[in-house]
């Protein structure tokens, strides 16, 4: 599956930051509010962004910590090389072509981040990488993770879509484009927002929450309070 997921993403590298604000009706507001919700007790902090892609999530957060050490990890080498691009004159960006479920992460991080891309794993992939982060993070690190999600109910999940629908056909996207989204849709693998936030509790994760949903899109919270890392060591 992943070798699937890495061709449709590479396909649509170069036009994949364009679409964004077409496909995802809030847009500002899944991008906004996790930087909000980010606050580094040093300027240089760094930074792991799971399913880093274009850096587009990155981007953001380095406009309001410049000076942060940020790994971008993606299974796709073309979205990858936009980021790239897009970070030419940051010599604090490290970037990383691997499969994250599968990477043995060496670097401890104060935060990390994750945006349109855990949803492609399988519930069993999700807790594990849940468990992953938490162990990586340092003390007082947090986790935020921008993305898709299933609704509550097989009514309330239907009619989620239905509105994504309704939006992206009316956006401006051409058929061609509409197509392709439909189609990447086949690879998704959403889960409920109450079962992702249990597993993040499972994890170790304290201060859980989802604190913003917009019909199939959320940004859900977590964080490593010191004080049990401290106990542990």
């Amino acid at each position: 599956m992943s070798n699937i997921v890495r061709e449709k993403f590479d396909d649509i590298a170069s036009d994949y930051d364009k679409q964004r604000k077409k496909l995802i009706p809030c847009f500002d507001d899944l991008y906004s509010i996790p930087i909000s919700l980010i606050q580094c007790t040093k300027e240089s902090c760094n930074i792991l962004d799971i399913g880093g892609g274009t850096g587009l999530f990155s981007l953001f957060l380095l406009e309001k910590y410049p000076y942060a050490a940020v790994s971008l990890i993606d299974l796709s080498e073309k979205m990858l090389d936009v980021a790239k691009l897009r970070f030419k004159d940051n010599a604090n960006i490290k970037y990383i072509i691997e499969d994250y479920t599968k990477y043995v992460f060496t670097e401890k991080y104060d935060v990390i981040i994750s945006s349109l891309s855990i949803h492609h794993l399988t519930d069993e992939q999700k807790r594990e990488l849940f468990k992953t982060c938490y162990a990586i993070l340092k003390p007082n690190g947090i986790l935020v993770n921008a993305d898709q999600v299933l609704g509550s109910t097989k009514y309330a999940d239907v009619f989620n879509r239905k509105v994504w629908k309704q939006y992206i056909e009316k956006s401006g996207l051409s058929n061609e484009e509409i197509m392709s989204a439909y189609g990447r849709m086949k690879l998704d693998k959403e889960a409920k927002v109450e079962h992702q936030l249990k597993w993040l509790e499972e994890a170790g994760f304290d201060d859980v929450e989802c604190v913003y949903k917009y019909y199939n899109f959320a940004v859900m919270f977590g964080r490593k309070i010191g004080i049990k890392q401290e106990l542990i060591e």
